[in-house]
């Protein structure tokens, strides 16, 4: 039991540890490796897979406090024979370490240098944490024992084990130290604020990092800077993004990374509203993702988000993609929350939801095993977006509920934004468009409480076609004014065809059918059957009210397919009862007493079961209030029903029915 628990001190995970390694030191120590066994009859540790590992972690280590000195220090001894002649040499250092009997900085230094030379090696970032650690405890001066346990702290960090990487970082002391010292432990510090605290406080933590390794580490100020950058993006401030970006200061013998330059670069060239040239910068960036020379996840993170910011979807994808393969394949285990939260992002941009949201599920998931809540934010800001595709009313409100409760107090306007964009898109799904208008004029609009400077532009389209619904028809069009010198840029291959609807919307009825005809062209050029079936079903309505009831079918089965292609079923709702109100017979048609009301009668009672307002269904089916209670009080007297709840629960067992016949 104690060379288990001896060997398991290699790793802060606790994972378990090699069986065959326990039991080769077992027995050169003379001990039956057959009590192993015993042990797990016992209910101590189990055995799997050829690992073992400790029930009670708690059992573990108190074995370990209470054992006499010199019996741990047989162990480790034991567990140094039992790994020499293997492949890594890490391992017995570390046990070299433990057993020495005498301080012995030398060995001390052999443990961080073999940590040092392998630390981009693929080995386990948990191991590489408590090689640190243990080559701390033999420092022979206060600052080198410090940046080993900086060391340590960042890859506990990168391990995924952040409450122990903040213990490494107070046990560093680093105060007073010098700037190369205090700039990696701000470093370190900042970088967890990333995954779980305050955004702001990040950048300012990595920005001071940044100026304080400057002069002796170019490289790890430059990446400070960049996730200082990552940071103010996070808080959807635009100027604290430039300050990040901006060049350091050249310092003397030191070469930039040509691929770093140009992602700084493009950036910077986007931000200050020169997207030509700076999309030109970023194409640099993902090309170089994809040669000959194998690239590490955050160069391929860096490349997919580049490819989205120039507005290459299938590079994005592909590139994120590719992250997450090597940071599954060789780590650090923290990218690998990263790379399924970037990836399931630039799948939700291109279109393909279901695929967003299988990978933002698992990201969730890993996510909150690393301890990383503000990443775990955003994907439940995703998750609460595909829900507005799919038509889940109930996991919209649970995913941005859970988004906001970490958005609010970190400062997470991105995810706060993505948020609200998906109660909007949600509302539009169920006819709520004064709703769908409310939550997303700020969003879109001047002022200090607009979107995400990011991902405001993207819910334009949204909110024209609920604000054209409700009388703002100049709101809209200051909107459209904006989106048209966005999607001018490339930077969404939907935005065209989007753009093109939008005029449509707010447009006279002579223009209005060339520009929807115009946004089905532009359609054909981009990937996703969601956009083209929204613009299908609006295109269908308006023919509907013109009174051409024949091509308006042919428009609305057109938006049914592309919706239940596209796992679209709130809006693959509204394209049935658009083509029910055409009169025509479509696939899924009421059964029991629904079957009595007219085409108009099903759609209100469907509207009011959903819990509208005669108002509210008066806007979303274009009709007066007026029209709308002359109809609800016909419902009600056909269905032999008093009162809206009744009504309510006769369309849920009508419609259970037809889903389940």
């Amino acid at each position: 039991m104690l060379l288990a628990v001896a060997e398991g001190e290699r790793d802060a995970r606790g994972d378990g540890v090699d069986a065959a390694v326990v039991r080769r030191a077992a027995g050169a120590g003379g001990l039956d490796a057959g009590v192993l066994d015993a042990a797990e009859a016992a209910g101590l540790v189990r055995l799997t897979g050829g690992r073992i590992g400790i029930v009670d972690p708690r059992t573990a280590r108190t074995l370990y406090a209470t054992a006499p000195a010199a019996r741990r220090r047989a162990a480790h001894r034991l567990l140094a024979e039992a790994h020499a002649g293997g492949p890594h040499v890490l391992p017995v250092l570390f046990h070299r370490v433990a057993a020495a009997t005498a301080p012995a900085p030398a060995l001390g230094d052999a443990l961080a240098s073999g940590a040092a030379a392998i630390a981009s090696a693929g080995t386990d970032s948990a191991e590489l944490s408590a090689a640190w650690a243990r080559s701390a405890e033999l420092a022979a001066e206060d600052g080198v024992r410090a940046l080993r346990l900086i060391h340590a702290a960042d890859h506990a960090r990168l391990a995924g084990l952040p409450r122990r990487a903040r213990d490494l970082l107070a046990q560093a002391g680093y105060e007073g130290a010098r700037d190369a010292v205090r700039g990696a432990a701000e470093l370190v510090g900042g970088r967890l604020a990333l995954q779980d605290g305050p955004v702001a406080d990040a950048r300012e933590a990595l920005l001071l990092a940044a100026e304080l390794l400057a002069p002796a580490d170019a490289g790890r100020a430059q990446a400070a800077r960049l996730a200082a950058m990552e940071a103010a993006w996070a808080t959807g401030d635009a100027a604290a993004c430039l300050e990040a970006l901006e060049p350091p200061p050249a310092q003397p013998g030191t070469g930039a990374d040509r691929r770093l330059t140009a992602y700084r670069e493009g950036m910077a060239e986007v931000m200050h509203g020169r997207p030509a040239a700076g999309r030109q910068r970023l194409r640099e960036v993902v090309a170089g993702a994809f040669g000959t020379t194998p690239q590490g996840p955050e160069a391929l993170l860096r490349a997919g988000g580049a490819a989205l910011v120039a507005g290459d979807l299938p590079a994005a994808c592909r590139a994120n993609s590719r992250a997450l393969a090597v940071a599954r394949a060789r780590g650090p285990r923290l990218l690998v929350a990263q790379a399924l939260e970037r990836l399931a992002y630039a799948e939700l941009r291109a279109g393909r939801h279901a695929r967003a949201r299988a990978h933002a599920e698992e990201g969730l998931r890993t996510a909150r095993d690393a301890g990383q809540d503000n990443l775990a934010a955003h994907h439940h800001a995703i998750l609460a977006l595909v829900a507005s595709v799919e038509g889940s009313a109930e996991a919209v409100a649970e995913h941005a509920d859970a988004a906001e409760r970490v958005a609010a107090p970190h400062g997470l306007a991105q995810a706060a934004t993505l948020a609200q964009w998906a109660r909007a898109r949600a509302d539009l799904a169920r006819g709520r468009v004064a709703e769908a208008a409310a939550r997303l004029g700020p969003l879109v609009g001047p002022g200090p409480r607009r979107g995400h400077f990011a991902v405001r532009m993207l819910a334009v389209p949204c909110f024209v076609e609920a604000a054209a619904r409700t009388g703002q028809a100049e709101a809209a069009r200051s909107a459209v004014a904006e989106f048209a010198r966005w999607a001018g840029q490339g930077a969404d291959p939907q935005a065209p065809a989007q753009l093109a609807r939008c005029r449509a919307l707010l447009s006279g009825h002579q223009e209005c059918e060339a520009l929807f005809v115009a946004a089905l062209a532009r359609h054909e050029e981009a990937t996703g059957d969601f956009e083209r079936g929204r613009t299908q079903l609006l295109y269908g309505a308006w023919l509907r009210r013109r009174r051409r009831p024949g091509e308006a079918r042919g428009r609305l089965r057109d938006a049914l397919v592309s919706f239940e292609r596209g796992g679209a079923l709130g809006w693959a709702a509204q394209a049935r009862a658009e083509l029910r109100a055409t009169g025509d017979a479509a696939p899924r048609e009421p059964s029991g007493p629904l079957t009595q009301l007219t085409p108009q009668q099903l759609r209100i009672a469907r509207c009011v079961a959903e819990g509208a307002t005669n108002r509210e269904v008066a806007l979303s089916l274009s009709v007066s209030p007026r029209t709308v209670d002359h109809h609800l009080r016909n419902v009600f007297a056909v269905l032999g029903i008093r009162s809206r709840v009744e009504l309510s629960r006769l369309v849920d067992r009508a419609e259970k029915t037809i889903a389940h016949p």
